[in-house]
């Protein structure tokens, strides 16, 4: 790979749902010659989009993983991702921009700036990536691009200015005016291949002179120089560009561009914005961590020459093997070269080196310092950073969102079971959001994940991909038993057979305790029960306890002190004292009021404070207690406690409240009593499957 830093630029592509990303990054595969036909997402040619390879993605019209590309663009190299929309797939957004330089953050010129959109901007914010809009669907009916440009000042708080203006708009959509050039820019041919640029037409002279004037006040502040040409009215194009570019690089200006991806208008003056507007790799300052020298940063050079570290940031399971997506920050990773991982200190030997397009590859020798591609055959996790021999630093890892949601899964037969756990392992490494584990309790295979939609994509690609039809069903909550006061217990076991028998009696009481699970006293006095089956009898009690007589739940919170019993000199051994302890254990239990306790889980929900209202009572309608509710600026935090066995579905629920603005995290707090009315139903059911598996 010849490579020119100054020349590169890795770009995302990011947005809400149904914004266009991919098909603008189709038209710009188009444009730059990638590719030498149009395929439409939903497309009735049955082809799909092609950073849309996965068959799922074809047949639901949404991007699931994301797709990296590179093509060329008027001498320089552009490395693209096209990211998915859903909340669900987040860390595909997340581990993207965490290894971009820019962004373009993509509007719909009717929707605006939606709930996603939001998300993705916190996300830039996060990784200070800059970014450039794009108003897109500027041909529907209803576009309003200057009322998306409010929002993103208003909603997102960025300081965004319009680069063109639209030439008609919804169905008159002809072009759009340039008002860096002040020129007016048509798209002919079938596929708007055909660039015709002309005068600005005379009706929308006055509205492009006034956007003009707008555009240069908001540039002239990160340059000195175009505001005294702005004074003497001298503006250049190049001089207004490079203004706009410094306020672009440190995220204090956001150009808007716009156009209509699906009706092949203005992609190419965006592809123009990203060479000339979007950061490449050497004005962006990345910083590794020097674990030798207390974690202090270091600042990476783009130097190809100096030594090398990369950063891994996806995992793909491909038809040969591991399939590592890598970003090289440093120096260049060589095919043949030896590499050391910087988190086990293993060394690496590099096999393949590739250069991605979708899920197609290109075999290359290298991989220079800004450069994105991709390692064959390499065993290693997401996030690892690799470097050269003798260099030890490690890159800042990504952020991870916890997982909202579970679901117990269950395969249909034997070989079903055994391409799960395939599938499981391979996901589990993919997705750092994806979690499965087996629940000790029920014995129920149990996977977690961002929403319902994403723990879907997974059932339903096993059964694909793996041949592993699973059925899916509620996990069971963790319920327990525990009593609420003290009872006595005086059992005698006496079985005779012919020869020796058993004999053993156990008396004393049980009674309610804060302190641990399980505390077992020794109150006997006389040797009414012989010292050595004392350790018996405990034992027992102990086994009484994996299953309560009252629903067969675990039972909690337990004392038993023993304090009297009798013995025979023959027939007394210490399977008879087990069993005295186990009927102890049932008479006692039976009188002391067994009650049945839930976890309770401690939840925070994060949300705009409009909402405030309707989401404190979903909340309240789950058996929720508020405990209290802040308001910090436009957002609003509450803080409440929700038995999990009402928090299944909450984040399909939340999201349609809060039109998906709101978020919420969920962690254990402690066990409480169930109400009667939900005992009841507990039993009940309970009672149903029995009589089912009967």
């Amino acid at each position: 790979m010849k490579s020119d830093i100054q020349k590169v630029r890795n770009i995302g592509i990011s947005a809400h749902i149904d914004s266009g990303k991919t098909t603008i990054t189709e038209r710009v595969l188009y444009y730059t010659k990638r590719i030498h036909a149009i395929h439409d997402v939903k497309g009735k040619d049955g082809v799909g989009a092609t950073m849309d390879s996965m068959e799922l993605e074809k047949e639901r019209g949404i991007t699931i993983a994301s797709a990296a590309t590179f093509c060329q663009w008027q001498g320089h190299d552009i490395n693209i991702i096209d990211t998915p929309g859903h909340v669900d797939f987040t860390i595909e957004v997340e581990r993207s921009l965490r290894v971009l330089d820019g962004a373009v953050l993509v509007l719909c010129a009717v929707g605006g700036v939606q709930s996603q959109s939001v998300t993705v901007d916190q996300q830039m914010k996060r990784y200070k990536v800059p970014c450039i809009a794009f108003i897109n669907k500027c041909d529907r009916s209803g576009a309003n691009p200057s009322r998306v440009i409010g929002q993103l000042k208003e909603k997102l708080g960025h300081n965004a200015v319009a680069m063109q203006i639209p030439i008609g708009l919804e169905a008159d959509l002809e072009g759009v005016a340039d008002l860096a050039a002040m020129k007016a820019i048509y798209f002919d041919g079938d596929k708007g291949e055909d660039i015709r640029i002309e005068e600005i037409p005379e009706e929308l002279l006055p509205e492009a002179l006034e956007k003009r004037e707008e555009l240069i006040d908001a540039a002239s502040m990160f340059s000195d120089e175009l505001m005294e040409a702005a004074l003497e009215e001298a503006v250049t194009e190049e001089l207004l560009i490079s203004a706009i570019r410094k306020g672009t690089l440190t995220r204090e200006l956001t150009p808007v561009f716009m156009g209509s991806a699906y009706k092949n208008k203005g992609v190419q003056p965006l592809l123009d914005g990203v060479t000339r507007l979007l950061p490449c790799p050497s004005d962006v300052e990345n910083r590794a961590l020097d674990p030798e020298n207390d974690e202090a940063e270091v600042i990476l050079t783009a130097n190809p020459e100096d030594p090398m570290v990369a950063l891994a940031f996806k995992l793909e399971d491909g038809q040969y093997g591991q399939l590592t997506y890598i970003r090289v920050y440093q120096g260049t990773l060589s095919k043949g070269a030896t590499v050391i991982n910087a988190r086990t200190r293993k060394k690496v030997r590099i096999g393949r080196v590739a250069r991605m397009h979708a899920s197609q590859m290109e075999e290359i020798d290298n991989i220079p310092a800004g450069y994105i591609g991709a390692l064959f055959g390499i065993d290693c996790a997401s996030g690892d950073t690799f470097v050269s021999p003798r260099t030890n630093l490690t890159m800042t890892s990504m952020y991870v969102p916890e997982p909202v949601i579970s679901l117990a899964i269950v395969p249909k037969d034997n070989k079903a079971e055994i391409n799960m756990s395939k599938a499981l392992t391979r996901f589990t490494k993919e997705d750092p959001t994806f979690k499965t584990y087996v629940s000790e309790e029920t014995g129920d295979t149990v996977i977690s994940g961002m929403g319902e939609l994403h723990l879907e994509v997974y059932v339903e690609r096993m059964r694909r991909e793996y041949d592993a039809p699973v059925t899916t069903g509620m996990p069971r909550v963790a319920y327990r038993e525990t009593i609420t006061k003290r009872a006595e217990f005086n059992y005698t076991h006496k079985k005779q057979t012919g020869g020796a028998g058993q004999f053993g009696r156990v008396a004393g009481y049980i009674e309610p305790c804060t302190e641990g699970d399980f505390t077992f006293e020794n109150k006997v006095t006389g040797g009414s029960i012989p010292t050595q089956f004392i350790p018996a009898c405990e034992k027992s009690f102990k086994g009484c306890l994996k299953k309560g007589s009252k629903m067969e739940f675990p039972v909690t919170g337990v004392k038993i002190v023993i304090n009297d019993g009798a013995s025979h000199a023959v027939d007394s051994s210490e399977m008879a004292f087990k069993a005295a302890a186990r009927g102890a254990f049932r008479e006692g239990y039976a009188k002391a009021g067994p009650v049945i306790h839930e976890p309770i889980m401690k939840v925070v929900v994060e949300t705009p404070t409009e909402f405030q209202g309707s989401v404190m009572g979903s909340l309240n309608q789950r058996r929720g207690m508020i405990v209290g509710s802040q308001d910090e600026g436009p957002m609003c935090v509450i803080e409440a406690q929700v038995p999990l066995s009402e928090m299944f579905g909450y984040s399909t629920v939340l999201r349609s409240l809060t039109q998906g603005k709101a978020q919420f995290t969920m962690e254990f707090s402690g066990y409480k009593q169930v109400p009667k009315t939900v005992e009841e139903e507990l039993i009940r059911k309970a009672a149903e499957e029995k009589k089912n598996v009967a």
